[in-house]
């Protein structure tokens, strides 16, 4: 078994992924599900329960110079994806780093929110000892 390498695809529908235990790799394109699994679960200490791959054509592209003349044909490298489903409650470091400043976020936010309270408090308090002192001196 060679090492193999693994790109993580980290963006908002891999997440969302990753939050039901499926992560995303890029692979080499000519691995198979075995040698896949075998790598992750040797590489990362996981137990691997289904692996599903996907084989993406590369783009077709163009390239056209200034001058409108020449015009190249050129095409994006083909790539292959590995959908990897884990066991109950094992994971991928991939996107702890998001994680962490999420809960960095919503820790924040408690404390401006508990910060906005006591303000609050502050200014009911104060407007009450101002009418009081209002209803004082028009008795008098």
């Amino acid at each position: 078994m060679h090492p193999m390498e693994f790109k993580p695809r980290l963006s908002e529908k891999t997440y969302t992924l990753s939050e039901t235990g499926v992560y995303v790799v890029d692979v080499p394109i000519n691995s198979t599900k075995q040698e896949i699994k075998r790598n992750v679960e040797s590489r990362f200490d996981v137990k691997v329960s289904n692996v599903n791959v996907v084989k993406v054509k590369g783009k077709s592209k163009r390239t056209i110079s200034k001058g409108g003349r020449r015009v190249s044909p050129g095409r994006n490298s083909d790539f292959k994806k590995a959908y990897l489903t884990l066991s109950d409650g094992q994971t991928l470091p991939f996107f702890e780093a998001v994680e962490e400043e999420e809960e960095r976020a919503e820790k924040i936010q408690a404390e401006y929110a508990k910060q906005q309270e006591k303000e609050a408090a502050k200014s009911e308090k104060g407007n009450r000892r101002s009418r009081k002192s209002n209803k004082e001196d028009s008795e008098k």
